[in-house]
């Protein structure tokens, strides 16, 4: 049976780790998701885990570590944010190419410079082409249920890949929300033990992890990543139907509201969604066809389901929380737009950068943007299509 509590993001997070038990956590701090690790060593300390805690020097370390353990045949993860996963960076690279079915607790903060500490996404973009599987969340139950459900998806055996579990700094990680729980017999069942299928501690089957990957084997080992790659999406479904079953809570790839009818619709990653959604009851009520698309699987990008889910609307804002520098938009923009070309879409769609840097999003904004969208609609051109939300100009 569920049980009910009110948790921040981080707290919400660590319990899900908790309840999973862990073989080995390497840890070090960064602001916003000190916590996690924060929360989980008070869980060593009081013997409600096994797992092996080990404080380290840097973040290097920590996935470092993380990795190590995963050759050797343990189930592990790490906690970061920010500047500590840039510190991270080789190392991403290194857990994927090995495909190593690890876990990252990743709570989205701006990058350096100017120094800053609130929530963007310009972090875990960065690394959205490292080969990680990323789910983002737009709540503290959502950040909960992703960790749930990530080890049964990184460690599939058709994708044995690492997995990215991200939330919004600050707005989730921090802020306390009312959510429900499984029981920690419930969860321990639906992540099962972790079975490697092979791991440098076995006698039977000696290997070497890591070595250096002359020209006639780099690509196919590149090609090999891509392939379990592939079965991500099924993967994510699979669990998420199975989870659904235990919770009654569902998931997808992501998520459509009120997107049945509607005409003009906006696309985007986290917190942001839940502000959307309150814009898009307020116009629905004055009978505007508004509709949002809130992607929860980042990479892979589900790029033919998108395309679908919009294939009726006139005008999409993609909302991005991170500055791609290409004069054309971010990340998701490109994504999406991307999607839309190969589908022969008709809509009308611009790119918005908004939320640099902690700056806040109001119900207000996103109905500003639809204005802008039904004004798009109507005169049947983009105008500019790179833009920025709530910018002092």
């Amino acid at each position: 049976m569920a049980k009910r509590d009110r948790l921040s993001g981080n707290e919400a997070v660590a319990i899900a780790l908790r309840q999973i038990n862990p073989d080995v956590f390497p840890a070090f701090p960064i602001t916003p998701s000190t916590e996690i690790p924060q929360y989980f060593a008070s869980f060593v300390a009081n013997g409600q885990v096994d797992t092996e805690f080990i404080p380290v020097e840097s973040e290097h370390s920590s996935m470092s570590a993380a990795i190590g353990a995963s050759a050797a045949g343990a189930r592990s993860l790490t906690a970061t944010s920010s500047c500590g996963l840039a510190y991270m960076w080789e190392e991403l690279y290194i857990a994927a190419s090995n495909r190593l079915p690890l876990a990252l607790a990743l709570v989205n903060r701006a990058l350096s410079g100017p120094i800053n500490i609130n929530c963007d996404h310009s972090d875990s973009m960065g690394a959205r082409d490292s080969g990680w599987i990323q789910l983002y969340a737009e709540n503290n139950q959502e950040a909960y249920d992703n960790m749930v459900q990530a080890y049964r998806i990184s460690e599939h055996p058709d994708v044995r890949l690492p997995i990215m579990i991200c939330q919004d700094g600050f707005i989730t990680s921090h802020a306390v929300e009312n959510m429900e729980l499984l029981e920690d017999e419930e969860v321990r069942s639906f992540v099962g033990e972790y079975e490697p299928e092979n791991y440098l501690l076995n006698p039977d089957c000696p290997m070497a992890v890591g070595p250096y990957s002359i020209t006639d084997y780099y690509m196919e080992a590149k090609r090999n990543q891509a392939e379990g790659m592939k079965h991500v999406s099924r993967v994510v479904l699979e669990t998420a139907k199975e989870f659904a079953a235990l919770s009654g809570r569902k998931y997808g790839l992501f998520e459509e509201y009120c997107m049945e009818d509607a005409e003009l619709a906006v696309v985007m990653i986290g917190s942001a969604a839940g502000t959307t959604k309150d814009a898009i009851d307020w116009l629905r009520a004055k009978g505007e066809k508004v509709g949002l698309v809130k992607i929860r699987m980042y990479r892979p990008f589900p790029a033919e389901e998108i395309a679908q889910a919009l294939s009726g609307v006139k005008a999409v804002a993609v909302m991005d929380r991170a500055e791609g520098y290409t004069n054309h938009g971010g990340p998701l923009g490109a994504d999406v737009m991307a999607a839309l070309f190969r589908a022969r879409s008709q809509a009308l769609a611009v790119n918005y950068i908004y939320g640099l840097g902690g700056r806040d999003v109001r119900v207000e904004d996103m109905e500003h943007i639809f204005a802008a969208l039904k004004q798009i609609a109507e005169d049947g051109e983009t105008g500019e299509t790179y833009r920025y939300l709530g910018i002092r100009e």
